[in-house]
């Protein structure tokens, strides 16, 4: 029963009566799918809080609760959501300022908007969580700028990570020139040093991340706020190159994304005997045509990361289409080749970078019935959702390559409900066309009853509107959970039978 009642949470056709009979004997996982309704009212938010706080904060984010019907010493954790959203009420932010609880304080650092008084008060807290918080979101130059001497470690941290944080600041974050000697990490805050945190740690109650670890420096710390700087695009070129040979390969790996490093950096890069470190560096569109042809010799998982570099040659692109599985993807540099680019790659003689072209839904018409008569399948699958194909077109691709292309043409939003109905006829069948029916808008009931007998397609089916009352009304003793569910939720279950489902668990609560 409690599947079939989660699937009525989240029916769009649910009556509101029934929608409050269901909060009325929601679990936390039912109560998530109710939260996630957009024709809550706020009454029936509310209520949903009560039986489970947990729904607040998604239900304060979607707006479905307001200021007007919060009360922030009654629902604390709602108020700071509205403030999170910048739509809570400014007196709330100076309550939430110094109360006693670090979590409400720590979420209060991370809105938006905050009055000048307020991050005064929040920059001088005496927890660092709270002021790293701070750090994190501010948006303020001038705060960056002074929290940047505070002598804890994860504020600084912090800090790294901020995009709004002036280069100077940054590299200082790095260097430690110009800024007081650090006294303090979460790490030794907690712990006597030398600690490093067990990643198998069996306290419930330790929050530390996991490897942390200080030795009276810092070190984990530090650390992460070196990776977090090299991956901040505000971090100058003069602060960061001097990691290029660090011994930890992380570091080097957050190297190989940035954009602006010179090309001798990413030559080395590129012979870094880390295989994560080429593969970041692989799809960084600033390395260059004679390190992307270099690497594009690596090993499979470089080479497809190089074939999704959006300055890849065509010439290289066309080899790796051939030996790598780059897979059904609009790779970047497709998605902008010129349009003469475009009529070169209709033409070309190799079938899997005429493919590759298939996945673009924006090309010329003549382009595309070049491409919907090719005579090699694995492009025909590639353009057959193209929503600009006529029916004549879809219907000879099928019969050119049959069950190659059949699960593609049903995934064509375009598909008549005819040709829906033929293609689950098609002898031999194709799985992949049964699941794609079963989602299909324009599919039918006939198309639909058919796609109930695969397995895969059935829970599919059991959820889409066209299938037939009495058959979703059938479906809700499936054997298959998760089809009886799925069937719960089809807005075309009548009415009273969704009042009959919540009636029998009103019934068999009230017994048990």
């Amino acid at each position: 029963m409690d599947h079939l009642l989660y699937g009525l949470a989240v029916n769009p056709a649910l009556p509101a009566a029934l929608v409050e009979r269901l909060i009325d004997v929601a679990d936390a996982e039912m109560a998530g799918a109710l939260a996630e309704r957009g024709d809550l009212s706020a009454g029936q938010a509310l209520k949903l809080v009560k039986r489970q706080p947990e729904t607040a904060v998604e239900l304060a984010e979607a707006g479905v609760l307001t200021v007007d019907s919060v009360d922030p010493l009654v629902a604390p954790v709602v108020a700071l959501a509205l403030l999170g959203r910048g739509a809570g009420d400014p007196e709330w932010t100076r309550r939430f300022a110094v109360d006693p609880a670090v979590e409400h304080r720590v979420r209060l650092a991370a809105c938006p908007g905050l009055p000048e008084d307020v991050v005064e008060v929040l920059a001088g807290d005496v927890e660092a969580v709270v002021v790293a918080g701070l750090a994190e979101a501010t948006t303020s130059v001038e705060v960056v700028a002074r929290l940047a001497g505070h002598p804890h470690a994860e504020v600084r941290k912090a800090l790294a990570g901020n995009e709004v944080a002036p280069p100077a600041v940054l590299a200082s974050l790095i260097t430690g020139e110009g800024l007081p000697p650090l006294t303090g990490c979460l790490v030794c805050d907690r712990e006597t040093v030398p600690f490093v945190h067990d990643r198998e740690c069996p306290r419930a109650d330790c929050d530390l991340r996991t490897g942390a670890s200080c030795d009276g420096s810092h070190e984990s710390t530090v650390w992460e706020t070196h990776l977090l700087a090299l991956g901040n695009p505000t971090t100058p070129l003069d602060a960061v190159i001097g990691f290029l040979d660090h011994p930890m390969w992380l570091f080097r790996e957050r190297l190989a994304a940035r954009p602006d490093l010179p090309p001798e950096a990413y030559r080395r890069l590129a012979a870094d005997p880390v295989p994560g470190v080429r593969w970041a560096l692989a799809e960084n569109p600033a390395i260059g045509d004679a390190v992307i042809r270099e690497l594009a010799r690596e090993d499979t998982h470089v080479r497809r990361q190089v074939a999704l570099n959006p300055r890849v040659p065509l010439d290289v692109l066309a080899d790796l289409a051939v030996t790598t599985k780059i897979g059904p993807t609009l790779v970047p540099r497709i998605a902008t080749a010129t349009q003469a680019e475009v009529q070169n790659l209709a033409l070309s003689p190799t079938a899997a970078l005429r493919m590759l072209l298939a996945h673009r839904r924006d090309l010329p018409a003549r382009v595309r019935d070049v491409l919907a008569a090719d005579h090699d399948a694995k492009v025909v699958k590639a353009i057959a959702p193209d929503p600009g194909l006529s029916e004549t077109q879809l219907r000879a691709m099928i019969d050119r390559h049959g069950t190659q292309v059949l699960g593609a043409v049903a995934r064509n939003p375009a598909a008549s409900s005819a040709l829906l109905e033929d293609v689950v006829r098609h002898l031999p069948p194709s799985h992949k066309a049964f699941r794609a029916i079963a989602e299909h808008p324009n599919a039918t009931a006939p198309a639909l009853l058919a796609c109930l007998d695969d397995d895969r397609a059935r829970p599919l089916a059991a959820a889409h509107p066209a299938l037939p009352p009495e058959t979703i009304s059938e479906l809700l003793t499936d054997d298959d959970g998760w089809t009886a569910q799925a069937a719960a939720a089809n807005p075309s279950l009548p009415p009273e039978v969704m009042a009959s489902l919540v009636g029998e668990s009103r019934r068999r609560l009230d017994g048990s």
